[in-house]
């Protein structure tokens, strides 16, 4: 099924043409009034330029008028081989197509409500015929019955068109023209967007990248280094100030010798608090008890550090890179 992109905003069709898997680019003059585009002919001529194929309107109150004004803009520039001349249905108008299509033009003949008048419109020749079904629905007809009926039409006699799904008001539209059979479908651009979306595929998708990341991503890359180190010397008021400057919930305490004397973490200031009072912040750090920190390799993964973090039930992993220190890893860091 040919994809068109339904629309004259220029910031859209850029987007919508970056896809790079378009057939082209339908357009409306009431689009174009809307979007408030003055030169129509220069809009066209500009539009021409960044799509494959370029649908636009031919009008006129007669057949002579319709195939003066297609060749009007042949002769502006358009091309031929690229462009769709859109001809509302009407006696007049299947006349103009007929006439353009001996002359080896292409032509949409669209505002179709009714099977005879795409009937009308595929004896014509017309290259598309265009099944508005957002409007037919809007006033209470059964416009899919009207898809399907000029699609097995065109199947049962062999016509050449192909038939245009059009009015698409939202991503179920989609849907019913591809059931449908339907040649080809004109979306809007807020439609369009919308047809890959899907909460299973972004929930699965989420959850890819976030295994990706815990196998590909070292503990070195998220190891916080800067300012996460204070002397024993210090007191757990200086700790607490480190902690609140660097944004980390816990600081390592070096002894004056050399060495590392402990872990300092918000878990245990909130402890002492509870169990001491606010005295306990003028403490030296050398005061507190010592222990060896719970610790992994820069080198180790993520997924290696989820486990290292279950394991030894902490919220604070020293991170070492062979004989030193590199910092601290944080379980948030890692959740």
């Amino acid at each position: 099924m040919e994809l068109y992109l339904d629309s004259v905003n220029f910031d859209e069709i850029r987007e919508a043409s970056s896809l790079g898997y378009l057939t082209g680019l339908t357009t409306t003059p009431t689009f174009m009034f809307r979007d408030g585009i003055k030169d129509i002919d220069g809009a066209m001529l500009d539009l021409a330029k960044m799509v494959d194929v370029l649908q636009v309107e031919a009008l006129g109150n007669n057949a002579d008028e319709i195939v003066a004004e297609a060749e009007r803009l042949v002769a502006l520039g358009l091309d031929p081989a690229k462009t769709v001349f859109k001809i509302p249905v009407s006696l007049e108008g299947t006349k103009a197509c007929k006439r353009l299509r001996n002359k080896g033009l292409m032509v949409n003949l669209h505002l179709v409500y009714t099977l005879q008048q795409a009937y009308m419109a595929f004896a014509a020749g017309a290259t598309y015929v265009c099944p508005l079904v957002g409007r037919l629905q809007d006033q209470g007809h059964d416009a899919l019955g009207l898809v399907q009926d000029c699609v097995e039409v065109v199947d049962r006699y062999g016509y050449d068109s192909k038939i245009m799904f059009s009015s698409v008001r939202h991503a179920e539209h989609v849907k019913n023209a591809l059931q449908l059979g339907v040649h080809t479908c004109t979306i809007p651009w807020k439609v369009m967007k919308a047809l890959t979306e899907n909460h299973f595929t972004r929930i699965g998708t989420e959850e890819f990248v976030r295994h990706t990341n815990l196998l590909t991503t070292k503990v070195a890359d998220l190891a916080r280094r800067d300012d996460v180190q204070i002397e024993a010397s210090a007191t757990i008021l200086d700790a607490l100030l480190k902690m609140s400057r660097s944004k980390t919930g816990a600081v390592i305490v070096n002894k004056a010798e050399g060495g590392i004397h402990r872990v300092f973490s918000d878990g245990d200031l909130r402890r002492m608090l509870e169990e001491k009072g606010e005295h306990i912040l003028q403490t030296r750090l050398a005061e507190l008890e010592g222990f060896a920190p719970k610790s992994i390799s820069a080198a180790a993964s993520l997924m290696d550090a989820q486990a290292r973090f279950k394991e030894t039930k902490v919220d604070t992993l020293l991170v070492t890179e062979g004989e030193g220190v590199l910092g601290l890893l944080d379980i948030q860091d890692v959740l």
